[in-house]
């Protein structure tokens, strides 16, 4: 018999005071990628004192030999680290669900006021990681506290993965996928502003390495600039997106979007004088890439462009590699995972929209290699992730936290 929606609410109201504190104590550990082990820690001990099953599934060095393995963070070692599962039994014979979020976050922003303090004014709490992804953290602790407290009479069991290392290519989630995961449906809680996203653009993050022949300004014809050969591959690798986006048009949910796939050069490392050509030159940059290509594909592609390019200096002296690789993954908007969590915001009288992620997150690795239908959904925007603005009301946890205990009391029967 489904619990009525008035008594979900009021246990959730219930609880908000111990998850908004769950999500302060959160946000003041400096969790970048790498250094989420303290915080793991002590949320482990929160997590038990719900009454779930908890367990530290151990990272290992050898993580990093994985194809999938994403590397643009150096040196980072995994021997003693671990992720969460946690588990919330059900009575047998019913449908799985998997909800998964992070514990890492990205550094402070240039400008951001007490980034490791969580601040509330006005239901609104601030610092980093609030909506990406410790709300969606305190969520989760928020649902299955709720599950537990209206001892929800579920059939299958709710699973929640909190992972590390999201941030920088999700080999949190990597390990989580390569130990083995069985479920129905997955829910990946990222900030989505009110929307349901059954599909997920995919990325190729990339290093261009530049080769020149360092010498003085005053003698041009014996030197080579390797950032002048920085700027030519960087133009040619525009080219290509733009190729690649005219032929990936057509998409359903993507092709609202002008450019859901875009090409961006972050990073440049070159040089030490104004008046001396470098000899190495380090671009970095990331690449999105939509159902119609694999990432496979994607990095074939690029190499080629600079193997066939008609500049003999960028075949002999340019070379590009890639540290962050995933696919996008697509699931149809009609499947049961999608209407039954719609339906839900629809009862619950909260707006909701089907839509396209136009970023890359780990859902991809519950969807495609598992073979678990995933949406990403969560409370927050996206708008403020990775800001000096970086923000959470808690009216958005609250009604998201009613939502998913609602869905899951009804998929896990």
């Amino acid at each position: 018999m489904p619990i009525d929606r008035e008594t979900i609410r009021k246990t959730v109201c219930g609880l908000m005071p111990s998850a908004q504190e769950f999500l302060r104590r959160l946000i003041a550990f400096p969790s970048t990628s790498g250094k989420e082990h303290d915080l793991l820690c002590w949320a482990e001990e929160e997590f038990r004192q719900l009454g779930l099953e908890v367990q530290r599934v151990p990272l290992a060095d050898s993580l990093r030999e994985d194809e999938d393995y994403s590397s643009p963070v150096a040196d980072i070692r995994y021997e003693g680290r671990f992720n969460l599962r946690l588990r919330l039994p059900g009575s047998g014979g019913g449908k799985r669900l998997l909800l998964n979020s992070h514990v890492d976050v990205v550094p402070p922003s240039q400008g951001q006021q007490s980034p490791w303090q969580a601040i509330e004014r006005d239901g609104v709490v601030y610092g980093r990681g609030a909506c990406d992804a410790k709300g969606q953290v305190a969520t989760i602790y928020l649902v299955l506290a709720a599950l537990r407290t209206l001892d929800a009479p579920l059939a299958g069991d709710v699973i929640a993965h909190v992972v590390n290392e999201e941030e920088n290519g999700g080999n949190g989630t990597l390990a989580m996928v390569r130990a083995g995961e069985t479920a129905d449906a997955c829910i990946v809680l990222e900030p989505s502003t009110n929307k349901i996203f059954s599909s997920v653009r995919g990325a190729v993050w990339f290093r261009i390495l530049c080769q020149g022949k360092a010498g003085h300004s005053g003698r041009a014809g014996d030197t080579v600039s390797a950032l002048g050969l920085a700027r030519k591959a960087m133009d040619l690798f525009e080219t290509y997106h733009d190729d690649l986006l005219a032929a990936s048009r057509g998409i359903p949910l993507f092709d609202k979007y002008e450019n859901p796939m875009p090409i961006t050069f972050g990073r440049c490392i070159a040089g030490d004088w104004p008046a001396t050509a470098p000899a190495r030159a380090v671009v970095e940059g990331v690449l999105g890439l939509l159902p119609n290509k694999t990432r496979h594909e994607v990095m074939d592609e690029m190499r080629a462009v600079l193997d066939q390019s008609g500049d003999q200096r960028l075949r002999e002296r340019v070379t590009v590699e890639f540290m962050y690789r995933h696919d996008s993954h697509v699931l149809d908007p009609h499947h049961p995972l999608v209407e039954g969590l719609r339906q839900c915001c629809v009862d619950w009288e909260l707006p909701v929209e089907i839509d396209a992620l136009t970023a890359s997150c780990d859902s991809w690795f519950y969807n495609n290699q598992l073979g678990i239908p995933t949406v990403v959904y969560g409370p927050g925007t996206l708008r403020y992730a990775h800001s000096n603005e970086e923000q959470i009301a808690l009216d958005d946890i609250t009604n998201a936290a009613c939502v998913l205990t609602d869905f899951a009391a009804q998929w896990c029967q």
